[in-house]
């Protein structure tokens, strides 16, 4: 059976908006405890997105398709797993850009070799 915390807290007898929200946030993180690391891993790969070489769109609709394939993964395991993939995939975003970065401050700043 699945209960509101509005519903729980008037089972038992109590209308405070306090209990509830209470009761809201502690069956948030106990239904799902991996969720805000997930968020922040989809806000931190869109963010990085922005600046990828073929363009933000084209960044940003790879990164929603690739999340919502694994929506319906339940397991904690698998979602520890896919989340250590995202931060692997946030430094190697982070190292193509510092390349790209520096490759430019080369080009910029040094004289072409012949």
């Amino acid at each position: 059976m699945h209960f509101t915390a509005v519903s729980y807290c008037a089972m038992i007898g109590t209308e405070s908006h306090q209990c509830a929200v209470q009761l809201s946030l502690a069956f948030g993180t106990m239904a799902y405890p991996l969720r805000s690391e997930v968020v922040r891993l989809y806000k931190n790969l869109l963010y990085l997105g922005r600046e990828y070489p073929k363009g933000a769109g084209y960044f940003r609709d790879r990164l929603k398709s690739a999340f919502l394939n694994n929506k319906d993964v339940k397991d904690p395991k698998m979602i520890k797993q896919m989340i250590a993939r995202g931060e692997f995939v946030i430094k190697e975003l982070e190292a193509l850009y510092y390349l790209r970065k520096y490759r430019a401050m080369k080009k910029r700043y040094y004289e072409p070799e012949e």
